[in-house]
């Protein structure tokens, strides 16, 4: 059995909407699933008018996103994993979004916050989906972490 990389994980509840839900020892889980190195990581749940600020402040789009991910270690020199030095993130997770999401998908909530949970990791270590060969790479390591987790594709109903 792989070791388990060295975790520093921090989650905020700014929004408590999901605190009983989503609490922190399943958000452990599910972020330890989805790491390939060393991580310092801030999980935060937001509501809409957060989420939009954030995304309007540092994406410049003016709307709520289900998830926002700052990467503070990345280096564009690397590939997705590649670095090995320790993962710092800061994960934004906009309630709003997420259950609206879920209920649209027919999805559970919890479902859908370890979808994005696992992406938002995934983006933390370089991970993106700017085009569609960077997509599918990701797209298959999220169908994979996820089915690990005991989850379903969550693509297969597009």
């Amino acid at each position: 059995m792989p070791s388990k990389n060295k975790l520093s994980l921090s989650v905020q509840y700014p929004d408590p909407r999901l605190q009983d839900s989503v609490p922190r020892p399943q958000l452990r889980r599910w972020v330890q699933a989805a790491l390939l190195a060393p991580a310092e990581l801030t999980i935060r749940f937001v509501d809409a008018e957060e989420g939009r600020t954030l995304n309007r402040d540092y994406r410049g789009k003016d709307y709520a996103t289900n998830v926002l991910t700052f990467a503070y270690s990345e280096d564009e020199e690397e590939g997705p994993g590649e670095d090995n030095g320790i993962t710092q993130a800061d994960i934004i997770l906009c309630t709003d979004v997420l259950e609206r999401e879920a209920k649209e998908q027919g999805k559970t909530l919890v479902e859908h916050a370890a979808h994005l949970v696992v992406h938002g990791v995934l983006h933390a270590q370089g991970y993106d989906h700017e085009d569609d060969e960077e997509a599918a790479e990701m797209e298959d390591l999220e169908i994979e972490i996820l089915g690990k987790l005991g989850w379903s594709n969550p693509y297969a109903d597009r």
